[in-house]
């Protein structure tokens, strides 16, 4: 039996120190596109957002009063890149990620047509773009990096796509997803 290696709970240096219910809930949809070879649709925020700008991110955003996780995806992937949610299949929701912006983000994973036409919203949205999913999950991909922030050691994980750095909450959600993925196999 192979060894399970636990999933990524957070960003936060000390994890037990936060209350769980001082943290604002959100969503994020992991559109993956059914076709032979499976791609991720990823999004480049705009430069000009207060928070994470020019990051990649899944669409998604904090839950509106009475939401649940899936109807803020897919509600947050309509107003990001115009997916209509009609087009996604549901398969699940992921492991919760815990960001050090005060968000428990439950990633939702979803299936959408191959060369769906998106248009990203000028306000929020720079780019939108796929990597190929084994790429993602390929563990070879995943580079653990450091840096200091608010006077402590942050480690996260990058992932590089051709020009696009992704990382932070987006990559833990990623080695998340791969890490799970490992352990049905």
């Amino acid at each position: 039996m192979a060894q399970q290696t636990i999933t990524l709970a957070g960003d936060h240096g000390d994890l037990a120190r936060i209350a769980e219910g001082s943290m604002k809930p959100a969503a994020v949809l992991v559109p993956v596109t059914d076709r032979a070879r499976p791609g991720v649709i990823l999004t480049q925020r705009t430069d000009t957002l207060r928070q994470h700008a020019g990051q990649v991110a899944f669409p998604g955003g904090r839950l509106d009063p009475g939401e649940d996780a899936v109807a803020a995806a897919l509600r947050e992937a309509e107003e990001e890149i115009a997916l209509a949610p009609s087009a996604v299949r549901i398969v699940g929701e992921a492991d919760r990620y815990r960001t050090v912006t005060g968000y428990t983000v439950t990633p939702v994973v979803g299936v959408v047509p191959p060369d769906i036409d998106l248009h990203p919203s000028e306000a929020e949205v720079a780019r939108v773009f796929e990597v190929p999913l084994d790429f993602l999950l390929d563990t070879a991909n995943h580079v653990e990096a450091r840096s200091h922030w608010q006077g402590q050691e942050r480690r996260y994980y990058e992932i590089m796509w051709n020009n696009h750095r992704i990382w932070g909450a987006t990559a833990a959600m990623i080695v998340n997803l791969g890490r799970r993925l490992q352990w049905s196999l």
